[in-house]
C-alpha cells in the first residue's frame, strides 16, 4: 500500500476492511481510522495530538453540561423525560457475560449517553442507543473515545439508524428494492402482508445488532457500513437479505403482517460474513439492471 497514491491507498485499506474484516487485535485502532477519528494520512505524532485534543474537548463538554444541567432540568421538560428514559434503559441493560463477569460500567455509559443527547441535536436520544454505545464501550478503553467514535459512526453512516432522519428513508427504499427485485414478494407484502416492512424499523434503529450470534458479528457488519462499500446505505441490501430468509415461508403459508414480523424477529444468531455476502449479491444483482433513479441516487 505504501507504493500507492494516497487516494488508492485509502481505497485499498477500505476494501481490505470490507472483504477480510478486522482482526480483534487491531479493531480498536482501526475503528479510529474507519470513523474519521484519525486521518488515514496522519503520523503517529499527529494522532497523539488529535487524541489529546479530543480528550480535552470531551472533558470541556462535560464541564459545560454539569453547569447547565440544573437549567435544563428546570426549563426543558423533554430533558428530564429523556434523562429518565436513559436511566431506565441502562438499568434494564444486561451487563454480564455468560460467566457472570460485569462487562461495562453503567455510570460511565449513562454519562456518555447524556452528553451525546445534549450535544448532538440532530440525533438526540432514542431507545436502543444505550445498546449501541455499550458495544463501543466494550471495544474502547476511554470515555472520550467512546463518545467521539459514536458521533463519527452516526455521521459516517449518514444517521441511518436515527428515527427522525434515516430510518423512514431506509424503510421506503427497502420497499422500493423489493418492488424492483422481487415483484411476487412485493405483491404479497402490499396485500395480506401489509404493514410488515414498516414494522421492521428496529433492524435499522439498532443496526441489526440483535440478529447476530456475537458482538464480533455486530462489529463486523458495522465495519462494512463504515467503509461505504460496496455502496452507500448498504444497510438496506442487508435488510432485504434478511427478508429473503423468511420469503419462502411467508409465501407458502400466506402470512399476514403480524406473522411476518414474528418470523423476522426469530432471525437471531446469524453469521455476519454470510449476511454481508448475501447483501453483496443483492447489490450485484441490482447494478446489472436498469435501476430506477431513486434507488440509484440512494445507493450510488
Amino acid at each position: 500500500m505504501t507504493t500507492l497514491s494516497p487516494e488508492n491507498s485509502l481505497s485499498a485499506r477500505l476494501s481490505a476492511s470490507f472483504i477480510l474484516g478486522l482482526h480483534p487485535s487491531v479493531r480498536t485502532e482501526a475503528w479510529k481510522f474507519l470513523t474519521g477519528y484519525y486521518s488515514w494520512q496522519s503520523s503517529q505524532d499527529e494522532r497523539l495530538t488529535v487524541d489529546s485534543t479530543r480528550r480535552k474537548n470531551y472533558d470541556a463538554l462535560w464541564q459545560m453540561y454539569e453547569k447547565i444541567q440544573p437549567l435544563l432540568e428546570n426549563l426543558h421538560r423533554n430533558f428530564t423525560e429523556t434523562q429518565n428514559n436513559i436511566t431506565c434503559d441502562i438499568q434494564r441493560l444486561y451487563d454480564k457475560d455468560p460467566l457472570g463477569n460485569v462487562l461495562i460500567d453503567k455510570k460511565r455509559l449513562e454519562k456518555i449517553l447524556l452528553l451525546s443527547y445534549v450535544c448532538n441535536t440532530r440525533a438526540e436520544y432514542q431507545q436502543g442507543f444505550h445498546e449501541m454505545v455499550m458495544l463501543f464501550q466494550l471495544m474502547l478503553e476511554h470515555d472520550h473515545e467512546t463518545f467521539w467514535l459514536f458521533q463519527f459512526f452516526l455521521q459516517k453512516t449518514e444517521h441511518s439508524c436515527v428515527i427522525n432522519i434515516g430510518v423512514g428513508k431506509n424503510l421506503d427504499m427497502l420497499n422500493n428494492l423489493i418492488n424492483f427485485l422481487d415483484p411476487v414478494f412485493a405483491e404479497h407484502l402490499k396485500g395480506k402482508g401489509a404493514g410488515a416492512v414498516q414494522s421492521l424499523f428496529p433492524w435499522f434503529c439498532l443496526c441489526f445488532q440483535r440478529a447476530f450470534k456475537s458482538f464480533e458479528d455486530v462489529w463486523r457488519l458495522w465495519e462494512v457500513l463504515l467503509t461505504g462499500k460496496p455502496c452507500r446505505n448498504f444497510q438496506v441490501p442487508v435488510a432485504y437479505s434478511l427478508l429473503q430468509l423468511v420469503r419462502e415461508q411467508v409465501l407458502q403459508e400466506s402470512m399476514a403482517g403480524d406473522d411476518i414480523l414474528l418470523a423476522c424477529n426469530r432471525l437471531v444468531d446469524l453469521d455476519a460474513d454470510e449476511l454481508v455476502s448475501a447483501a453483496c449479491l443483492v447489490y450485484a444483482e441490482l447494478i446489472q439492471k436498469d435501476v430506477p433513479q431513486p434507488l440509484k441516487d440512494f445507493f450510488l
